[in-house]
């Protein structure tokens, strides 16, 4: 596994690095819920600025060990603030970083699925009893903070033993998504952001699920060692009321108001084998 992790960072190095030897460019590792509202952020940032950033998207667990690896990045945005925490206690970055939003979790039905969707997942229940409900994607707990939520859901209503020989494991939430979206699930648990995307409106229904139900998804960003003067220009937008607002219009709560506490982080799930808001609306499905 480390060989492949190598080999895996050889080629992101060799990606980056053309890039990182240009004009003062930004590279930025984020956590894939952050898909479709992070380009808007980049295009206000460039617009305001003139100044380029480079966005890659995955899990956050990832990317923390891509970056304690040696990748190029100058700044993470991370769906869990452990992720960011534990590079902050390997003195990989400047500062502490900071909470940039919090994060909500949401159920969807494609069009077509015989599961019904409610925010108390007996639909879901109903249907994974009388073998309607064959699959259900969620992102990868072991490294996925989204899918660690979606865990914790199944869990608070008794459903995740049942549940496990039904899973399909997306490497991140954005890909768990699309499983959904394309049929390979008849549901998914997956970020609400992700249903906020322009356009796609028809794809399927869905259902915010109640935040007690979850961890709550305090989403925080650091500034690298490496970085540079768009780095640090582009950290500092992220937690301006512009950026701010167009996270809102993604589905996502400002910082609390306090910092949050450093969590650490979390084992891996060892169970899986890898095989308030409004009720049911139509909403916008990623699809990557």
């Amino acid at each position: 596994m480390r060989s492949i992790r190598h080999v895996a960072l050889v080629v992101l190095c060799a990606a980056l690095s053309p890039l990182a030897s240009a004009a003062d460019v930004a590279n930025v590792a984020a956590a894939s819920d952050l898909q479709f509202v992070l380009p808007d952020v980049v295009a206000a940032f460039t617009a305001q600025t003139g100044r380029e950033v480079r966005l890659s998207f995955g899990s956050s667990g990832n990317f923390r060990r891509q970056i304690a690896d040696g990748a190029p990045f100058d700044v993470f945005l991370s769906a869990d603030a452990s992720y960011a925490d534990a590079l902050v206690a390997e003195q990989r970055t400047r500062g502490e970083g900071v909470v940039y939003a919090v994060g909500h979790l949401a159920l969807f039905v494609p069009n077509g699925s015989p599961v019904q969707a409610d925010a108390q997942l007996r639909g879901v229940a109903t249907a994974l009893s009388d073998g309607r409900l064959r699959k259900l994607a969620i992102a990868n707990p072991e490294h996925a903070p989204y899918g660690r939520a979606a865990r914790d859901v199944l869990m608070r209503h008794g459903l995740w033993e049942a549940m496990k020989p039904h899973l399909v494991l997306g490497e991140n939430v954005s890909q768990a998504a699309q499983f959904a979206v394309s049929g390979g699930a008849q549901a998914a648990i997956v970020a609400y952001s992700l249903l906020r995307a322009p356009g796609m409106e028809e794809r399927g229904r869905m259902v915010v699920l109640p935040a007690a139900d979850y961890a709550p998804l305090v989403q925080k960003m650091v500034l690298l060692a490496r970085a540079g003067d768009t780095a640090r220009a582009f950290y500092g937008f992220v937690q301006s009321p512009a950026a701010r607002a167009i996270f809102a219009r993604y589905g996502f709560d400002p910082p609390p108001a306090t910092p949050a506490p450093p969590a650490r982080e979390r084992p891996r799930d060892r169970g899986v084998t890898h095989t308030s808001l409004p009720a049911t609306t139509r909403v916008p499905v990623a699809a990557s």
